[in-house]
């Protein structure tokens, strides 16, 4: 057990009810509100509900059918699915069966879903669509492993219920019931920047414990009139405990049929909360900006981004100057209710979660009337382990600990974490839970950062990913990247420097916002062959000199290298939370990182 600097436990936690599970409210709102709408499904050009008594008849069925097979409590069944209303209905099937879910990100790789479903040992796997089935058959070609295979948009939820005819109801209810808080809930294998994913198996009592303290702070985002469009893969457990915070509180949950209709499916959802990455944050503030730019009023968007920024500021401080007030009215109309209209025009609340969001992010959306509640927590913490309670904000930081949860700060920086969110182990490693899990309960996270006297917690890093130069100079690379990429033209950002002589960077050039850059510069070369371009050149280091300010001259970018294509899930440089993959970009682009050091 570390030394700790400081410690603190977040007072008011609340003991949810010992028999209750991960269903027990979705019975419960079945017999109190049946006609209440809680999921919403898009068919065609509308999205249509479907109330707590058709989902929990519907939950039912499918459990049915797990329990036709022959699954007895404690079997492991995979998801291997995009974001779908189906893959809820599935999920809470599992639970209702005794059985536990095994997630699969739906841009897996056939090796990462073999790895997952042997490792798992898992007895069905049920695919979304085709090419998540072919990508099973092949990842399972030449292993011993054969799960019962059930697709989605092939009929196979209609066969899965078929092999529960013989199972009534009360069969059902009955096992559902007998599920303890004990009973492992899910495995959801971490998409670490290294090695294969490991297995971390979160309880029944994890997803309950933290979706009680998560109702007791959030009640302005989760409530029966709130409705979220849900976009982020599933697969992640960010994501699950929406999930089952939503149908706890009666709030509604649209499921978005892809990122390319995201503009047209926000405007038809009109969501009251959002959650996402803050890369997604930075898109919205860099597609804007770079708009503006194209229709010649980027002095004017900047302006209204200082004047947003500065009344976010003032309100915390407790007065807003009479003239930021009145330049805060005018740009309200001219460009802050057009953002709030391109996320449907009725979202108060986003939590963010991931990695940092960053202070010039977080003021410019609250001073434009969406307010980021920056969050905290990994795989490990069943996702919420922190969190900006919505009238105690501290922007900049990730937020307190959940109520009765605890954080604590190690002497190398190291952010500890402990409570009931904490998971059980990793699964068939116990080597790798000793390594991260005291005998206390203390969670060893890998992120550095700090804590003040409130509990509110500053992440500054990851503690492995912190660079330390040939000269000893100790780098965090995150500073230096959220810099980066809040450039509009800058997709990705990888420093490297350890055991060099200085910092420098890889750069990825985003390939949307390159053919408007390259119209106003009138530079007539398409993106493949423009990363030697003198004025390409000259605009990256505008950037990079601007991250520079944020850092000692030690710690300073001196060269960098535009890569030729961007970082992409599909070419496993990023994880499905648009993490930069470390040890994979560094291993495909050793020859570019050595000319850096030439």
């Amino acid at each position: 057990m570390p030394t700790l600097t400081r410690q603190f436990t977040t007072p008011g936690g609340v003991e949810p009810d010992p028999n209750e599970n991960l269903t027990t409210e979705l019975w419960r709102r079945e017999k109190d509100s049946p006609n209440q709408p809680i999921l919403l499904h898009r068919q065609g050009d509308e999205f249509v509900p479907m109330t707590y008594g058709e989902m929990a008849a519907r939950v039912r069925r499918l459990a049915a059918g797990l329990m036709g097979m022959g699954l007895e409590p404690g079997t492991r069944v995979c998801l291997f699915s995009p974001t779908r209303y189906e893959f809820t209905l599935l999920d809470y099937a599992i639970w209702a069966a005794g059985c536990a879910t095994v997630t699969i990100y739906e841009t897996s790789s056939a090796e990462q879903v073999r790895w997952i479903v042997t490792d798992s040992g898992s007895a069905v796997v049920i695919c979304g669509d085709d090419e998540r089935r072919k990508v099973l058959e092949n990842a399972l070609a030449d292993v011993d492993a054969d799960p019962e295979v059930f697709v989605m948009d092939g009929g196979g939820l209609d066969e899965l219920i078929a092999r529960g005819e013989h199972i009534t109801d009360e069969q059902v209810m009955e096992r559902a019931q007998s599920v303890t808080q004990q009973d492992l809930a899910t495995l959801v294998y971490t998409s670490g920047t290294t090695g294969m994913p490991k297995g971390c198996e979160l309880t029944v009592r994890n997803f309950v414990w933290t979706v009680t303290q998560a109702r007791s702070i959030l009640t302005e985002v989760l409530n029966p009139d709130a409705v979220t469009l849900m976009f982020l893969p599933l697969a992640h457990s960010f994501a699950r405990i929406v999930q089952v915070g939503s149908i706890a509180t009666g709030a509604k949950m649209a499921y978005s049929t892809g990122l390319d209709k995201l503009t047209d499916e926000l405007a038809m959802v009109r969501p009251t909360w959002l959650f996402s990455v803050p890369r997604v944050f930075e898109k919205v503030y860099n597609t804007a900006a770079q708009k503006a730019e194209d229709d010649g009023k980027g002095r004017i968007f900047d302006l209204a981004a200082k004047v947003a920024s500065n009344y976010a500021r003032q309100r915390e401080q407790g007065k807003v100057r009479l003239g930021t007030r009145l330049l805060h009215g005018v740009f309200d109309r001219l460009v802050y209710k057009k953002l709030r209209d391109a996320l449907g025009g009725r979202v108060q609340y986003c939590i963010s979660g991931g990695a940092g969001l960053g202070e010039r992010l977080g003021y410019f959306f609250s001073g434009i009337g969406v307010t980021v509640l920056e969050g905290y927590g990994l795989t490990e913490t069943s996702a919420a382990s922190a969190v900006n309670p919505p009238r105690r904000v501290k922007i900049g930081t990730v937020g307190q600990p959940i109520p009765g949860a605890s954080a604590a700060v190690a002497e190398d920086g190291e952010i500890l974490l402990k409570g009931d969110m904490v998971f059980r182990g990793y699964w068939n490693n116990p080597e790798a839970t000793d390594e991260v899990l005291s005998e206390d309960g203390w969670f060893a996270t890998g992120d550095v950062g700090t804590m003040d006297e409130d509990g509110y917690i500053r992440i500054t890093g990851r503690k492995k990913e912190i660079i330390v130069t040939a000269g000893g100079k100790n780098v965090a690379p995150a500073v230096l990247e959220d810099r980066l990429r809040a450039h509009p033209l800058i997709s990705q950002a990888m420093v490297v420097g350890d055991d060099r002589p200085y910092i420098a960077a890889l750069i990825t050039i985003d390939a949307e916002e390159y053919p408007r850059w390259a119209e106003r510069e009138e530079v007539d070369v398409p993106l493949e062959q423009a990363r030697e371009h003198p004025k390409l050149l000259e605009t990256i280091q505008e950037a990079v000199d601007d991250a520079n300010r944020a850092v000692s001259r030690a710690e300073a970018i001196r060269r960098f290298r535009i890569l030729p294509t961007d970082f992409t899930i599909e070419g496993d440089e990023l994880t499905p939370t648009l993490k930069v993959k470390r040890n994979v970009v560094a291993a495909r682009y050793r020859a570019e990182i050595e000319q850096l050091y030439a």
